[in-house]
């Protein structure tokens, strides 16, 4: 059975992994040993900010899943909180097994004891399977994301 947990210091070898074990993380993601102090630095960061849940998901004492929920307040639609889901991944040996749906609901629970009334995330279109799997848990595609690097 998994666990899924707030992440803690030594979660983070493993989810840095798991960030970079696919096409897109390869490319802009560091897994060495010990971590990038950029990832310190952030994870003691989301730490500090209680609108921030850096979450893993623990089975037979490895970390097989994460992802990052933000709270995020709002003035729109009556002050309205939601949970904005990010960094999501589950690792390949874990792949296939119902881990992702377990993941979301979770996590979407996680949202609605924190008073959100809407859950939202983004997804790389470069990712069509994803967007299918987010698609089969209720999500919508609603809006057109954009980004700009700085």
């Amino acid at each position: 059975m998994t666990e899924f947990r707030k992440a803690i210091r030594a979660d983070l070898p493993a989810i840095i992994a798991m960030l970079a074990d696919d096409a897109l993380g390869a490319g802009r993601e560091d897994a060495s040993d010990p971590p990038n102090p950029a990832y310190i630095e952030a994870f003691e960061a989301l730490e500090r900010d209680c609108n921030q849940l850096l979450a893993v998901g623990e089975k037979d004492g490895d970390i097989v899943a994460c992802l990052q929920i933000s709270f995020i307040p709002g003035l729109s639609r009556l002050g309205q909180w939601r949970g904005q889901i990010e960094s999501v991944r589950v690792a390949a040996s874990a792949r296939g097994d119902g881990l992702g749906q377990q993941l979301f609901e979770w996590a979407i629970d996680e949202c609605r004891k924190r008073g959100c009334g809407l859950v939202q995330l983004t997804s790389d279109k470069t990712r069509p399977d994803a967007i299918r799997f987010y698609e089969r848990l209720g999500f919508k595609v609603t809006h057109e994301g954009l980004k700009l690097s700085l």
